[in-house]
């Protein structure tokens, strides 16, 4: 099994009439020494010869061993010459908002599907068997490999390369299939102002253009994006927070309590819960633009799911509890009706426009973790290292214009199409992280963890129980032109990654590991040299003898 250890401080070289006894020490210390197999030249463990180097040995990955309170060394630690802006914790909160949330926008479905009482329990309890597990394990293991890899390097330390490689294949097309929404719903809220936008050449021309204009911003860095997350976040949120004031004479309580539960679309309430509240574990790819994460990173995360949390049932209980329920009037745009009626033209504009804004910080905050990912992964060598070139701002050109082409390719699709397709993908790569996260437990539970969930490892294990049930729900509930389109998205990864070795061979590709990133080691000892050898290959061949 194929692990990411810390880089051990080499030691100060030793007399040769000293150096015999290494081995001894080693014992004593509790390592035992390499076997043949491993190092032949260290032969003055067992004949009494002279050896030829002194071996460093590495610890299990993520641990802090010897007593010297080395920490893990990952890109948030060893800093590349280059000055850059780290990204603290008010601009983190909301990027995650965006990347989670946005806002109570595409969350009326819940309530056509199911009624008010299903749409405010979904809502209030679906984040604590969901997104806090999520947000929790985003927390320890995000900080226990705070490097711009994210859940990509959770799965490669627990279950190998390959299965790495096909999460940040699943992960990375789910957001960019998610991407792909964000500008034809923005247009969707201006088309009653601009009817032109409805359909046609113009509609097309202004959904490119503002893809190009966003793109642009990530371009210009995670300071910029950060910063116009914020205000578009309050922006947001604010008309909201109006609307529940306004609207406090008209509330009736008992229309919270409307169900019938012999008229519910499961699927389309299940999938829309579990679209507005997954992708927490997508901060995870910023990591090593964060600003001391052992502490940033679970605050934010923290402070995040009171945010979004808050932004779903309150809008909702006002919405419901002012106006009689029609259900089949509660979707996508609904709440600019609602704000209407309790408040007036203005208000109703507010909200559109609140809406139209919002999905440009989620179209920003997405492609930035989706960008940073396959700098990440470059920079472990599953990716060409192209991918892990930065443009004069500090941000991953090549990562960013792949996320583009990949939205503009897919923004034919429809809404119900495109929520149905990440989800499904979304799923698998959650199962994945959840295995990884409770191999890594059982492993190496001394490992340094900057934080850890105050749970046992059996006790990790039930936390996960709900949510993974809730997984397997939602994929049994998918449509079968859903489930072959995913599937072959899937197959596709499988192809992906031979291909990429094969086009190395033929020498057509060049694949480099970042050396300011921890060794990629294995928990028996083993080292490769990346300088050596072929990275992508070398993942492969520390995996498969250890698995």
């Amino acid at each position: 099994m194929s692990q990411y250890l810390p880089s051990p401080p080499s030691p100060p070289p030793l007399p040769d009439h000293k150096r015999r006894g290494d081995c001894a020490s080693s014992r004593a210390n509790g390592h035992d020494p390499p076997s043949k197999s491993e190092d032949p030249s260290d032969s003055d463990c067992r004949s009494g010869g002279q050896p030829t180097e002194q071996l460093e040995q590495p610890r299990p990955m993520g641990e802090v061993g010897g007593g010297d309170g080395v920490p893990y060394q990952g890109l948030g630690d060893r800093r590349r010459p280059e000055k850059r802006h780290k990204l603290s914790i008010l601009p983190l909160v909301f990027l995650i908002f965006y990347e989670v949330s946005g806002g109570p926008f595409g969350v009326e479905d819940s309530v056509g599907a199911g009624g008010p009482l299903l749409a405010l329990l979904g809502f209030l309890l679906f984040p604590l068997i969901w997104s806090v597990p999520e947000a929790l394990i985003t927390a320890e293991l995000g900080t226990m490999f705070p490097e711009n890899g994210g859940y990509v390097v959770w799965v490669s330390s627990a279950l190998g390369p390959f299965c790495g490689f096909q999460q940040g294949w699943m992960k990375w097309l789910s957001g960019v299939i998610d991407n792909a929404l964000y500008p034809i719903l923005f247009l969707d809220y201006l088309k009653s102002a601009i009817p032109r936008l409805a359909a046609g050449p113009p509609r097309g021309l202004a959904a490119l253009a503002l893809t190009v204009l966003l793109t642009y911003m990530n371009y210009r860095g995670l300071t910029v994006v950060g910063g116009m997350a914020v205000f578009l976040g309050a922006f947001s949120v604010l008309p909201f927070l109006v609307m529940g004031v306004v609207a406090v004479p008209k509330l009736k309580p008992k229309r919270w309590v409307e169900v019938d539960f012999h008229n519910v679309d499961w699927n389309l309430y299940l999938n829309t819960l579990f679209w507005n509240l997954n992708y927490w574990d997508s901060i995870s790819t910023l990591a090593g633009e964060v600003s001391n994460p052992a502490k940033t990173l679970p605050r934010s995360l923290f402070y995040a799911v009171i945010l979004v949390v808050s932004a779903y049932l309150f809008p909702l209980f006002v919405g419901t509890g002012a106006l009689p329920v029609d259900r089949d009037a509660w979707a996508d745009g609904y709440f600019s009706d609602v704000a209407l009626a309790v408040g007036g033209p203005w208000l109703s504009w507010w909200v559109r426009a609140a809406a139209a804004v919002s999905n440009m910080g989620m179209f920003v905050a997405e492609m930035s973790s989706d960008s940073y990912q396959l700098l990440g992964m470059a920079e472990r060598g599953m990716l060409p290292e192209a991918f892990a070139r930065r443009s004069r701002h500090g941000t991953p050109l090549l990562g960013i214009l792949f996320s583009a082409s990949g939205v503009v390719l897919l923004s034919w699709l429809s809404f119900q199409e495109i929520v149905a397709a990440e989800n499904f993908l979304y799923c698998f790569g959650m199962l994945m992280e959840f295995a990884a996260f409770v191999r890594l437990r059982m492993k190496h539970p001394t490992a340094a963890r900057p934080y850890k969930i105050p749970l046992g490892t059996v006790g990790c294990v039930l936390m996960l129980v709900p949510p993974t049930v809730l997984i397997l729900v939602v994929l049994a509930l998918s449509s079968l032109n859903v489930a072959l389109v995913s599937g072959g998205a899937v197959a596709l990864g499988l192809v992906l990654r031979p291909g990429l070795q094969w086009a190395e061979r033929r020498r057509w590709l060049k694949f480099s590991v970042n050396p300011e990133l921890a060794d990629f080691c294995t928990v028996a000892g083993e080292t490769t040299n990346a300088t050596d050898h072929s990275p992508i290959r070398d993942l492969e061949v520390n995996s498969a003898r250890n698995l």
